[in-house]
């Protein structure tokens, strides 16, 4: 098959601008209007070219057998218990969206809420689900379409019927209740214009007061000009005493409140009045609260402090800081500070007199989730999981530390057959970073496997090893998985996650390119066989890496990204990301280290670039797809060689959350087999064998 391409003619429309004294030329912004029928017409055939392509691979059908005979087997989630009911999700194997389930005692389980039903393409997702005090009533938020905007369904849990009307217009919230009367939630006042990319940057939290309509909920916080923040949080403190709010202007750094509301007319308490740690109250006992913080301990620790005096003077170490970062949760009155250690888990077991009761001896090396409950739970559930062991949950018991399996997958994958090993290599600077390899054992280190280098540096997010069905399906196929810690990610607290922002981003696409530099250099794979992958702030990372080492991959694969670095605050919460990023409006000389790495300002003529496959969402409300759309659009123009540069827009969908599994499915039959067909491979490395 012959790789050249005929692409769809896009026009170029030049707006041209000075910005600190620089002329910038944005020749496709006509692209940023979601609703216009040009931008319609232009998605439709850019997908007529991308599909007519993969449609010409030769296995993207067995690829898509096995992703669908692997991801069918059963998925349980670990269980909480509400009122008389325990609830858990499950998915039989292949169904779009997970079910939530209950039972009472030893009956059966019986269908509590069925996502699949909501919508007849089942791209209508379950958000979050959330029980009154005595769990007789449920709050739960869905998505239409992959949209971060949320409706809220009310709901009476015995009888399972629909209460009041539905709230609508809720972006970016949490749903907490306040005993058996009504709950907090948080949104934006409805945008003028298009609701997939209008700006989104004044968050209000309100109280919702059941048996009332929506337009007479009160407003709590976030009216005044001083409360003016991009994201606010509230919530309530277990023994419905406290009310915390907290405040961001952006995805790092909040300001932090509390509101007795056992005391009618009581004012709201100021724990902290800036931005320069991220705290958050995990628990109290009265009015003593313990609270997670980095304050003046990057790696986190967690403090206690009276509620009447909470400024941080007045804070008594309560767990120190150490040199691994910690996550505490809170369940059966104890606290479990589960800490990465070199990006994999360890938990130790607290009373709440500050004593060190027991670490958890783990099932393995891997990440764990769970240790969370009620003050008054007997058992716990945790999950546990690395890059070649799907996920299984335990059940806990608090008091002497022991656990039993609770549910664990069957599923025709035999992980025995891989392996997993971290490795340390150096960057640009000679700052040493972690990264985990895996695939089959007795792979040959010969230049010649097919391999993935995986993303994302920022944020404060942290890649722990965790299973993958898509991953799995390409190691079966003798493809390598590898998974670095970049800086601007958490995983060695805040002094690593400021590593790589703003004026210093450019340490995150050295730690990958120095990756990738490394997986070549020890034969795992060489630049002929290696693809980068990544999504959101990841696929910043892979357009980025594409265009400044475009000699050092065969293939790139950037999804949902953000990709028009001078222009990304303009839309919906892009503003929010400033932390991470700085703005062109910053200072000029933020705008010329924006402009020297931004993906749609870096494509230059004549450059070899790789076989690109752009994936996106057309209701993607976080990245809007127009960052993909001018990325393609500057691609397809200036790509020297036959490199295909496509870009695969998902019809009603947008971030990723909540995509119905066939969706998933397709797309990732679709990046294998345009991977592996780009790297020469005219069949399967390792065909599925006949049944």
């Amino acid at each position: 098959m012959n790789k050249n391409v005929k692409y769809p003619k896009t026009i170029k429309n030049p707006i041209i601008e000075n910005i600190f004294g620089t002329t910038v030329i944005d020749n496709y912004r006509w692209l940023e209007d979601d609703k216009s029928t040009e931008t319609e017409a232009w998605v439709k055939a850019q997908n007529k070219v991308t599909f007519l392509y993969l449609s010409k691979i030769p296995y993207r059908e067995e690829l898509k057998n096995r992703l669908s005979e692997l991801w069918n087997y059963e998925k349980v989630g670990t269980p909480f218990i509400e009122g008389d009911y325990t609830y858990f999700s499950k998915n039989d194997g292949l169904q779009n969206q997970s079910v939530i389930y209950r039972k009472k005692g030893d009956a059966e389980a019986e269908v509590f809420l069925d996502p699949n039903t909501f919508s007849e393409d089942a791209t209508t997702s379950l958000g979050s689900l959330s029980f009154s005090e005595d769990g007789k009533t449920a709050a739960y938020s869905i998505s239409e379409g992959g949209s971060d905007w949320r409706k809220i369904i009310i709901l009476d849990a015995e009888s399972k019927t629909i209460q009041e009307d539905t709230l609508v217009d809720i972006k970016f919230s949490g749903i907490s209740w306040y005993k058996n009367e009504g709950f907090y939630y948080s949104s934006y006042d409805k945008p003028k214009g298009s609701e997939l990319s209008a700006k989104t940057d004044q968050h209000k939290l309100y109280y919702h007061k059941l048996g009332t309509s929506q337009k007479d909920d009160i407003l709590i916080f976030g009216e005044k000009t001083s409360e003016k923040y991009r994201y606010v949080f509230g919530y309530l403190t277990e023994d419905y005493k406290y009310l915390v709010i907290s405040a961001q202007i952006s995805t790092s750094g909040n300001k932090l409140f509390i509101k007795d509301v056992s005391k009618p007319n009581s004012k709201l308490i100021t724990i902290l009045d800036d931005l320069k740690s991220d705290t958050r109250v995990i628990d109290n006992r009265g009015s003593k609260l313990y609270l997670a913080t980095n304050l003046n301990a990057p790696n986190q620790k967690v403090v206690s402090v009276d509620a009447a005096n909470p400024t941080p003077e007045n804070w008594k170490d309560f767990i120190l800081e150490t040199e691994n970062v910690l996550s505490p949760s809170t369940g059966a009155g104890f606290i479990f500070a589960t800490y990465m250690v070199d990006a994999v888990s360890k938990v130790l077991q607290y009373d709440f007199e500050g004593n060190l009761l027991r670490e958890v001896k783990l099932p393995g090396v891997g990440s764990v989730g769970g240790f969370g409950g009620k003050t008054t739970a007997k058992e716990l559930y945790f999950s546990f999981t690395n890059y070649k062991t799907p996920a299984s949950s335990f059940k806990f018991n608090p008091t002497n530390g022991t656990y039993t399996t609770y549910w664990k997958p069957s599923i025709a994958f035999n992980s025995d057959a891989f392996e997993s090993k971290q490795v340390f290599y150096t960057s640009k600077d000679g700052t040493k970073i972690p990264m985990i390899i895996t695939h089959k054992k007795g792979v040959k280190l010969d230049g010649k496997n097919p391999t993935i280098l995986y993303g994302y540096g920022g944020f404060n997010v942290s890649l722990t090893p965790t299973f993958s069905i898509a991953n799995a399906v390409w190691m079966e196929q003798g493809g390598v998985y590898a998974v670095p810690n970049l800086r601007g990610g958490g995983e060695f607290g805040k002094k690593w996650h400021d590593a790589g922002t703003q004026l210093k981003k450019q340490n995150v696409f050295d730690d990958f390119i120095a990756a990738a530099e490394y997986l070549i250099a020890e034969k795992y794979t060489s630049s002929k066989f290696l693809a980068i992958q990544g999504g959101s702030n990841g696929g910043l990372l892979v357009g980025t890496t594409m265009t400044q080492r475009p000699d050092l991959m065969k293939v790139a694969l950037p999804a949902v990204g953000v990709l028009d670095m001078l222009r990304y605050h303009t839309f919906t919460a892009g503003a929010g990301w400033v932390y991470d990023y700085g703005t062109a409006e910053d200072s000029k000389e933020m705008f010329d280290y924006l402009k020297g790495y931004s993906p749609v300002h870096n494509v230059k003529a004549g450059v070899k670039h790789a076989a690109t496959l752009i994936t996106t969402g057309d209701h993607d409300d976080r990245v809007v797809p127009a960052h993909s759309f001018k990325f393609a659009a500057e691609l397809q123009n200036k790509q020297c060689g036959e490199n295909p540069t496509l870009i695969r827009i998902e019809t009603n969908a947008g971030h990723g959350a909540g995509t119905p599994v066939t969706k998933t499915i397709a797309q990732y039959a679709d990046i294998f087999g345009f991977t592996l067909f780009n790297m020469g491979f005219d069949q399967l490395p390792n065909p599925p064998k006949a049944k």
